[in-house]
């Protein structure tokens, strides 16, 4: 069997080979998931960290990255109904005011669609998920910082965006890719 196009664990697999219904309530999840995560809030500076990462990452490792991707995109359309999942209860008119995070939520849509793609191609080995991971958070932090760059500056967009945030997504990184590999061993009940 050619692994390049195959989901990468049982659960991927199970998901895949699920019905319409099953791949729809499974990206409704996903956003519920990374919406709840982000209420998840540690006091820091120069914003509060939060579980976001953790969340978008492992959505995209174990759904893949069309349906990984999908439920960011769903995350976001919450926030842009006026839904309180961003963080701090937030929705999206208050990016009209604090802009700054708008380049992290367009790379929440990259990086879970990365994270799916490699993993899928590496067929679930761990070395391959750890890849996805990290290639994930590089797409994140490289369209966040990019972003944030434009508003205020390469410097400080690296001294304030990026290097207070680097233990915290490492650790986010080796959490994402625990779970998956635990919950990549699980298969859908009633996947054809």
């Amino acid at each position: 069997m050619n692994t390049l196009n195959q989901p990468s664990t049982a659960f991927t697999r199970s998901l895949a080979n699920s019905n319409g219904a099953v791949k729809v309530a499974t990206v409704v999840f996903g956003s519920l998931l990374i919406a709840a995560a982000t209420q998840i809030e540690v006091p820091f500076f120069p914003v509060p960290m939060t579980m976001q990462t953790f969340a978008v990452l492992l959505v995209g490792l174990l759904f893949g990255a069309r349906l990984g991707a999908a439920a960011v995109l769903v995350y976001l359309g919450e926030a842009a109904l006026g839904l309180p999942v961003l963080s701090g209860a937030a929705n999206m008119a208050t990016l009209f005011v604090k802009p700054a995070t708008i380049g992290y939520l367009v790379g929440f849509v990259g990086a879970a669609f990365v994270a799916g793609l490699i993993v899928e191609r590496t067929a679930g080995k761990l070395w391959g998920v750890v890849a996805a991971a990290l290639a994930g958070e590089v797409v994140l932090m490289a369209l966040g910082v990019a972003f944030l760059a434009y508003l205020i500056g390469a410097e400080k967009a690296v001294t304030f965006g990026f290097l207070p945030f680097v233990l915290g997504d490492a650790l986010k990184i080796v959490l994402a890719v625990t779970v998956a590999r635990g919950v990549g061993h699980l298969s859908l009940p009633g996947a054809r």
